[in-house]
């Protein structure tokens, strides 16, 4: 993803900016509390899921319902507790009414009984749409640090 330039995101209109952190905020607590449909179903039908930790991108809502739902499975096994913190987030909206977004996130594990830890240290490259009053993914890139 090419990002736009800095003046576009230091001057976006900060209700936008506000609907797209609040959106985040939402998703991020679907996910870790393991609303692996509702969390899925923020994502576009054909939306895409990028990691550089993983082999090749996850296509489609389905696809990506499926390795989240994988994934929460794990670490209830695992006895850990998740959680994202998105920070840093910048916004900048597209000339064709998509949204570019581009935050930090933490990922923090917390075994039970135990200590919370950062898990990884990550960004995250979104194309934003709007579904009515509502926003969804179409395209998701994260880079873990550590990669």
């Amino acid at each position: 993803m090419v990002l736009p330039s800095t003046a576009q995101y230091w001057r976006a209109d900060v209700g936008l900016y506000h609907r797209v952190q609040q959106f985040y905020a939402w998703q991020m607590q679907l996910l870790d509390d393991g609303r692996v449909d509702e969390w899925a179903a923020t994502f576009t039908e054909d939306g895409v899921f990028a990691a550089n930790a993983h082999p090749e991108p996850v296509s489609g809502r389905e696809n990506i319902a499926a390795g989240a739902r994988a994934a929460v499975a794990k670490l209830a096994a695992d006895g850990l507790v998740r959680r994202h913190w998105l920070g840093m987030l910048t916004v900048a909206e597209q000339p064709d009414g998509t949204i570019k977004a581009r935050s930090y996130a933490l990922v923090i594990n917390t075994p039970k009984g135990g200590q919370a830890a950062v898990h990884v240290s990550t960004s995250c490259e979104d194309v934003l749409v709007a579904d009515g009053p509502d926003l969804l993914v179409a395209d998701r890139r994260v880079t873990r640090d550590d990669l």
